[in-house]
C-alpha cells in the first residue's frame, strides 16, 4: 500500500489531476437531485464507454471492403469466439444509447433543466441526439447487406433533394457515383473516427458544463426562474441543503449504469446481433428495406406522404425542428420549472411520443415509397417493339427479363421508383444512357456488374427508341459538331 501510494504521488506530482478529481466528485448538488429522475445522463455515458469498448473489439476483425464486409461480419457471427455475443452487444448498446439520450432530453425538458444558466448544456444535448443517431446510421450502413444497401440509396436519395448542394453531398456520400467499397470506407471512418472523436469532445464540454453550472434543482412548483437571481438562489440552496455528488448522490447512478450494462447484455445474449442479411444485390428490387427501430418512424412517414409532399418536408421539416430545438432555451429561459404548471410542455411530449410511436408501429407494415404497382412478366407493350430492329428487339426482351418496370414506368403501366421511361431517349444521349445502367446514379443502383456487354448494348439500343414520334432523340452536340466538321472517322473503327 505504501509503494501504491507513493507510485500515485509521483504521477499527481507531475499530472496535478488529484485536485481537480476531487473538486469534480465532492462538488455539491441539492439534495432534492439525487434521485431515479437525474439518472440516464449518467447511463448515457455509460452506454458511450460500452459502445467504444465493443468497437474497438469489432475493428480488430471488421474489414471495411465491399467484397469482404459480408464475409468479416459472418466470420464474427460463426467462426470467432464470442463474436456474435460482441456485434448483439455494440448493436444492442446502439439502440439502448439512442433511447436513453431520447428519455434524457425529454427529462431535461420537463423538469426546465434547458433554462437559464443551463442554455448551452441543453443545446450542446442537441448536437449530441444529432450525433447519436448518425452513429446509429452509419453503423447500420458498416453491416452492408441488403438492407443496409438500398438504406444507403434511400439516404442518399433524401440527401440529393438538398438545393445546390445535394449532387455534391451524395459524391461526398458515396464517394463517388454508385455505392460500392469507397462508400464503405467513407462510412467506417465517419463511425469509427469522425463521430466518435466529436462525440467525445462534446461529452466531455457537456460534463464540464454540469460542473461548472451545478445539476438542476428538483423542480418545485412556484419556484420561479429569474435570470437576475437564479445563480444566487442555486448556490444558497447547494449551502444550505446540499450534499456532496460523492458519495451521497453516485450510487443511484452507478446502480442504474449496471443494471443498464445487464440489460443490453441479455438483450444481447437472447436475441443475438443484429444482421448481416443477404449480401446486398443491387438485382433484386422486389426487396423492402426497413432502418433500425430509431428511424422507422422516417420510413413510415415517407412511405404514406404523397409524393408530391416528400421533398417539401423532407427540406423543411429537420431543418425546423432543429432550429426549434436549439433556439428552446432562449425562448423559455426563465419561468416555471415545474411540468405541473407547464400543461403546454407535458401535451406538447405526450403529442410527439404518441405520433413517433404510431409511425413506427404503422413502418411494419407500410410500402416502400413510392408504391411499386407493376409485375415484371407484364410483356413490353407491342407498339414499342413494333418496326424495330433485331438488336433492339433483344434489348426489350432486356428490359423485361431484368425487371426495370418493376421501378420504371412504360406507357403508363409500371414502378413509381424511377422516373418513366417513355421519353427518356429525349432527355439523355447513348453515352448518358450507357453511363446511367452500368454506373447508376440517383436512386438507381449500378447494373455493370449484372448485365453483360451484349445485354447492355440492346438494352441501350431499345432505350434509344423511346421517344415521341415527332421528336429525335437526344445527341451530343459536341459529337454532331466534329462530324459536321469531318475530326471523326465514321469508317475502320469506331469513333
Amino acid at each position: 500500500m505504501r509503494l501504491i501510494a507513493k507510485i500515485g504521488e509521483w504521477f499527481d506530482h507531475r499530472l496535478q489531476l488529484a485536485a481537480p478529481i476531487r473538486e469534480a466528485a465532492g462538488h455539491p448538488v441539492p439534495r432534492s437531485t439525487a434521485s431515479w429522475f437525474y439518472v440516464f445522463g449518467s447511463a448515457a455515458l455509460t452506454v458511450f464507454l460500452l459502445q467504444l469498448v465493443t468497437g474497438i473489439l469489432l475493428a480488430l476483425i471488421y474489414v471495411p471492403s465491399a467484397g469482404e464486409a459480408w464475409s468479416s461480419l459472418q466470420a464474427l457471427n460463426h467462426q470467432i469466439a464470442l463474436g456474435w455475443f460482441i456485434r448483439a452487444m455494440h448493436g444492442w448498446g446502439s439502440n439502448f444509447m439512442v433511447a436513453i439520450v431520447l428519455i434524457h432530453m425529454v427529462q431535461v425538458f420537463l423538469f426546465g433543466a434547458h433554462k437559464y444558466p443551463r442554455e448551452l448544456t441543453w443545446i450542446i444535448g442537441v448536437f449530441l441526439l444529432l450525433m447519436t443517431l448518425g452513429m446509429a446510421f452509419s453503423g447500420q450502413v458498416l453491416r452492408f447487406d441488403q438492407d443496409a444497401y438500398w438504406g444507403l440509396g434511400i439516404g442518399a436519395s433524401i440527401a440529393s433533394r438538398v438545393p445546390i448542394l445535394g449532387p455534391f453531398v451524395v459524391k461526398l456520400m458515396l464517394g463517388g457515383p454508385i455505392i460500392a467499397g469507397a462508400t464503405l470506407s467513407r462510412f467506417f471512418a465517419l463511425h469509427v473516427f469522425v463521430i466518435p472523436g466529436l462525440l467525445i469532445g462534446f461529452v466531455c464540454l457537456h460534463v464540464l458544463m454540469v460542473l461548472k453550472l451545478g445539476i438542476n434543482e428538483w423542480p418545485m412548483p412556484g419556484r420561479i426562474v429569474r435570470r437576475a437571481t437564479y445563480e444566487a438562489e442555486y448556490h444558497a440552496l447547494t449551502r444550505k441543503d446540499g450534499a456532496p455528488f460523492v458519495p451521497y448522490a453516485i450510487w443511484k447512478d452507478m446502480f442504474f449504469a449496471a443494471f443498464i450494462v445487464l440489460a443490453v447484455a441479455a438483450c444481447a445474449f437472447y436475441f443475438g446481433p443484429f444482421g448481416p442479411t443477404g449480401q446486398p444485390d443491387p438485382t433484386i428490387i422486389q426487396t423492402a428495406p426497413k432502418p433500425d427501430y430509431f428511424f422507422l418512424w422516417l420510413y413510415a412517414l415517407l412511405s404514406l406522404l404523397p409524393p408530391s409532399l416528400e421533398t417539401p418536408f423532407l427540406l423543411i421539416c429537420p431543418p425546423l425542428v432543429i432550429l426549434g430545438l436549439i433556439v428552446l432555451p432562449f425562448l423559455s429561459g426563465e419561468g416555471e420549472k415545474s411540468w405541473k404548471r407547464r400543461p403546454i410542455a407535458v401535451v406538447t411530449v405526450l403529442m410527439i411520443a404518441i405520433t413517433l410511436g404510431t409511425f413506427t408501429r404503422m413502418a411494419q407494415f407500410t410500402p416502400w415509397s413510392p408504391h411499386m404497382n407493376a409485375w415484371s412478366g407484364d410483356p413490353v407493350p407491342e407498339r414499342y417493339i413494333h418496326g424495330t430492329t433485331a438488336l433492339e428487339r433483344q434489348g426489350a426482351l432486356v428490359f423485361q427479363v431484368k425487371q426495370c418496370r418493376n421501378c420504371h414506368s412504360l406507357g403508363d403501366a409500371g414502378g413509381q421508383r424511377g422516373p418513366a421511361l417513355d421519353s427518356v431517349a429525349v432527355r439523355l444521349t447513348e453515352d448518358q444512357l450507357i453511363r446511367q445502367v452500368i454506373q447508376g446514379g440517383g436512386n438507381m443502383p449500378a447494373y455493370g456488374n449484372n448485365l453483360s456487354p451484349a445485354e447492355t448494348t440492346a438494352l441501350v439500343a431499345f432505350l434509344e427508341t423511346l421517344h415521341p414520334v415527332a421528336q429525335r432523340p437526344a445527341r451530343d452536340a459536341a459529337l454532331d459538331l466534329a462530324l459536321s466538321n469531318g475530326q471523326v472517322k465514321t469508317s475502320g473503327t469506331q469513333p
